[in-house]
């Protein structure tokens, strides 16, 4: 899943992105909310984490604005804004989640999770296909009842698969979901990687689970 953080303060900002990073999501930072705006119109980002107090335009209108433009990314407000009606108002203009700093780093990655479930429309806190399993809170991965380890990356891959279920993804959707901003679309490191996948998932296992669309891209096919 891929992550966009809109935070003016560098620590604070670094500090979310390698707390995400840790539990295997990628993270682009923006640290002004016209840079953001900017972002948000070419990314198909997953989730937005974003702060109140920004530079050029605050988290408020740049909220009402994705809002105005159809854009449904959800977005967790982290700020240190506590009043009642701040949160009120920003649940109005559309905001999914809304987190006071100083937060504990547990309960955001908690609240990212449960955004990431109810987007997905995933009630349950793993991620299934047939005998395949992912946890996203333990990370582990089961086949067959068999523990799979996966690099951060292949784990990545992976739930992005899971979460897409009978869809083709193409590369370039491959590369803006599971690599950051600065990804080299034109190289062959997808390819690579869903080969490892492949040889971890479904190599000895009773029937393959990702499949190639020639010419297109991938599918898990449950």
């Amino acid at each position: 899943m891929r992550f966009l953080v809109v935070e003016d303060e560098e620590k604070v900002a670094r500090f979310v992105r390698r707390a995400l990073e840790e539990e295997h999501y990628c993270a682009d930072l923006a640290s002004d909310g016209e840079a953001a705006l900017d972002q948000l119109e070419v990314v198909p980002y997953d989730l937005v984490i974003l702060d109140l107090s920004l530079p050029k335009r605050g988290g408020f209108e740049l909220l009402r604005l994705l809002r105005q433009r159809g854009n449904k990314v959800p977005v967790l407000i982290l700020t240190a804004h506590s009043t009642v009606a701040d949160r009120v108002k920003g649940l109005d203009l559309g905001a999914d989640d809304y987190l006071v700093k100083p937060f504990a780093i547990a309960e955001l990655l908690a609240r990212v999770r449960a955004l990431l479930r109810r987007g997905s429309g995933e009630p349950a806190t793993k991620l299934q296909a047939e005998d395949l399993t992912l946890d996203p809170v333990s990370h582990e991965v089961f086949r067959a009842g068999k523990k799979i380890d996966l690099t951060a990356k292949e784990y990545a891959l992976l739930e992005y698969f899971l979460r897409n279920p009978d869809r083709v993804l193409t590369r370039s959707m491959i590369a803006e979901h599971v690599w950051d901003i600065h990804f080299d679309t034109f190289t062959n490191v997808i390819d690579v990687y869903v080969s490892y996948l492949r040889n971890k998932i479904d190599r000895g296992f009773r029937r393959p689970l990702i499949h190639t669309i020639r010419g297109v891209g991938y599918v898990l096919k449950a």
